[in-house]
């Protein structure tokens, strides 16, 4: 992650969903540099400043679903991305991660949200451009994973 972490950027009035997303991030973030166990990332994670106001049921599913299910993301991310997998930046993989794993098995959260917060996700840990990279690739997965809905907004 870019020199920004969540205490150095505080956002006002983040809700403990959003701080469950950071935290993911973060997470991932971990994970796919180091390939470090998902329970000591968990671990880790829970010990951080901060992470009492955050939804910690969501966390457990963003970080632990992401990871279990990275494979058959990432197979699904991977024809709408214009390079390997593995040369995206970790923090748009990990943003990415999360949009997909919301898109696919979080159906109460509207699919303009998923995208919204992993956009923001990627402006506040990424490069310059990162969000505008990652609001692509999801709206394009978003199309794949929820046709109806994405095609229902389109239409109003």
């Amino acid at each position: 992650m870019n020199e920004k972490s969540v205490h150095a950027n505080p956002i006002k009035n983040r809700t403990p969903r959003h701080r469950a997303r950071e935290f993911a991030l973060q997470g991932l973030y971990q994970w796919l540099l180091n390939n470090e166990d998902a329970g000591a990332i968990d671990a880790h994670m829970r010990a951080a400043h901060g992470f009492d106001k955050a939804d910690a049921e969501h966390f457990d599913a963003l970080l632990h679903g992401a990871i279990k299910d990275a494979p058959a993301l990432r197979g699904g991310l991977s024809p709408l991305i214009d390079r390997p997998i593995d040369q995206l930046s970790p923090v748009e993989h990990a943003a990415l991660l999360i949009g997909a794993y919301e898109l696919k098995h979080h159906i109460e959260i509207p699919y303009k949200v998923v995208i919204n917060e992993a956009v923001e996700l990627t402006k506040s840990f990424g490069g310059i451009d990162g969000h505008k990279y990652v609001n692509g690739v999801l709206d394009k997965f978003a199309a794949g994973a929820r046709p109806d809905e994405v095609a229902a907004s389109r239409k109003s």
